[in-house]
């Protein structure tokens, strides 16, 4: 019924209870999770979960805040983009909320690193799961830039743990992009947060945990996993004024639909 289309199952927190957290998630009726890598090193790791258990699936990328990590080059995101169960890149994007004393232009490196991934993507005809933070207007540029602008032959991808106003928004779906929801969505301070997720298109939507960070209310603070997807759904639900029921079915619809042709 729901899907959870972020999270980190191989972080120790989240791996070494997997039994208890499937089980949660049965229970819940969180059918499938898309488990997302953010460095090389851990993408075997990643790739296993899909390959062990039927509804998990994996991405492979660098996200843009890890440094000291293996650099990605574009042979090796094709080589383990192409193998089976892995249905996307990422997560990448841009995130200038840690300079830790540099600029902005000292942050070529991080653009490179993005613009790597956007041609592995493109490469592999496989979406992109983009992070960003304080860098929104970068990322959709660097993007246009590479061709995924909602153009013919862009593959587009989702906008994961959307927490950018509704000019950002609207700008990424008039791109082609879908739109991720997390817990956030849920905290007492998110009210324009709630408002952007108002004029997203119910086709257009996706939800998430980003476990094993971001737990909603009410377990705001404590270890994230996807049997809480549903408290964003119904956070979705209320703000939409549909049946919770509804938001699931949409969020899976629209998780075939963005993958489609590449889940396996």
């Amino acid at each position: 019924m729901f899907t959870d289309s972020h999270c980190h199952l191989n972080f120790p927190e989240l791996y070494a209870d997997l039994p208890a957290i499937r089980l949660a998630m049965a229970q819940a009726s969180v059918t499938r999770a898309l488990c997302i890598s953010t460095t090389l090193e851990e993408f075997g790791a990643v790739h296993q979960l899909a390959l062990d258990f039927d509804n998990f699936w994996a991405t492979v990328g660098v996200h843009p805040d890890n440094e000291g990590v293996r650099e990605p080059d574009m042979a090796e995101l094709v080589q383990l983009g192409s193998l089976p169960r892995v249905v996307g890149v990422g997560e990448t994007g841009l995130d200038y909320y840690r300079l830790n004393g540099r600029s902005v232009a000292d942050m070529a490196w991080q653009r490179e690193r993005f613009r790597t991934h956007i041609r592995a993507a493109r490469q592999l005809g496989k979406p992109l799961v983009i992070h960003t933070r304080q860098a929104s207007q970068d990322t959709l540029a660097v993007l246009r830039e590479e061709g995924e602008d909602g153009s013919r032959g862009s593959v587009g991808g989702v906008f994961h743990c959307f927490t950018e106003d509704e000019a950002v928004a609207r700008q990424a779906l008039e791109m082609g992009f879908y739109i991720s929801f997390s817990g956030i969505l849920t905290f007492k301070s998110a009210q324009n947060l709630r408002e952007v997720a108002a004029v997203v298109p119910l086709d257009r939507l996706l939800i998430e945990t980003d476990s094993p960070y971001l737990a909603p209310m009410p377990y705001r603070g404590k270890t994230n996993n996807p049997s809480y997807v549903p408290l964003v759904a119904a956070q979705l639900a209320h703000i939409k004024h549909l049946p919770v029921q509804a938001i699931a079915r949409a969020t899976s619809d629209n998780f075939d639909r963005l993958f489609s042709g590449v889940l396996h």
